[in-house]
């Protein structure tokens, strides 16, 4: 991506990630400056990248010409109220990874007429194998875009979506789902330990599992079902365990879970501003 200045409000887990991964990528670290009211955790970035540091939000924000929000969504209004001024004298790009928080709330705190992408990253992010969706308001320019999703590349997939309401979705989805992964592992070692494995037998087994399987899924073309099948013989054992899970109605009760989870991720945003 062009080497513009890159400003983080914010230097927790997330900021640190996509700064690690920009800088692998070949950002120069001299064009990022990072804010935080932590010292510690701009003395460890500073050390870790090189990168800028100051606990003045307005210094970080005075220099960048892309504005990465990476602070709690409970502190998004202060801190966003705060940049206002700065944001809109220098109408930079601005990029939130904020979860729950609406484009129409930042706007409105950002001083309105604002250059705004809201991105839904999640957890594997921070081992560089995330899954990122954004959404962009209708004032971001082709490169602008193209920065945003540059940043968050870094760190893994990212993907744009058509209306800013499917980020609901995409947080059952992606931003929820490795709590759902981590509880089928959690299923998995705890019922392997009961017929007769150790548990790190059974926590390395489940493990490797759980990435093989994924990494069959990601370098193949053909649809979770048809994998499925693949592997499922008539009469033998995964047969018996698949109907066990049909049985007990699992299709249902993950997409039951899934539109709970989705309309908290409304609810939290109709609580967080609109």
């Amino acid at each position: 991506m062009k080497q513009q200045i890159l400003g983080f409000i914010g230097a927790g887990n997330m900021a640190g990630s996509l700064i690690g991964g920009l800088v692998s990528d070949g950002f120069a670290p001299g064009n990022i400056w990072v804010s935080d009211v932590d010292a510690a955790k701009l003395k460890d970035l500073e050390s870790r990248f090189g990168v800028h540091t100051s606990q003045d939000n307005q210094v970080v924000a005075g220099q960048a010409q892309v504005v990465v929000l990476a602070v709690k969504p409970q502190t998004l209004q202060t801190v966003a109220t705060g940049l206002a001024a700065t944001v809109q004298q220098r109408q930079p790009l601005v990029v939130s990874i904020a979860a729950g928080v609406s484009e129409a709330a930042l706007e409105r705190w950002l001083g309105g007429k604002v250059a705004l992408v809201r991105c839904m990253p999640n957890t594997p992010a921070l081992v560089k194998t995330g899954a990122t969706a954004l959404h962009g308001n209708d004032r971001i320019t082709e490169e602008q875009k193209s920065q945003a999703e540059a940043i968050m590349r870094s760190v893994g997939l990212a993907v744009w979506v058509e209306r800013e309401d499917l980020l609901d979705a995409v947080t059952a989805l992606s931003g929820s789902g490795p709590a759902y992964f981590f509880l089928m592992m959690e299923a998995m070692e705890s019922a392997a330990i009961a017929l007769g494995l150790d548990q790190a037998t059974a926590r390395l087994l489940t493990q490797q599992t759980g990435l093989g399987a994924a990494r069959i899924a990601i370098e193949s073309e053909e649809p979770p079902a048809e994998l499925r099948q693949r592997v499922t013989s008539p009469g033998g054992t995964t047969e018996r365990a698949i109907q066990a899970f049909e049985a007990g109605g699992l299709q249902g009760l993950v997409e039951q879970a899934m539109r709970a989870a989705s309309a908290r991720a409304a609810e939290l945003s109709r609580q967080l501003g609109g």
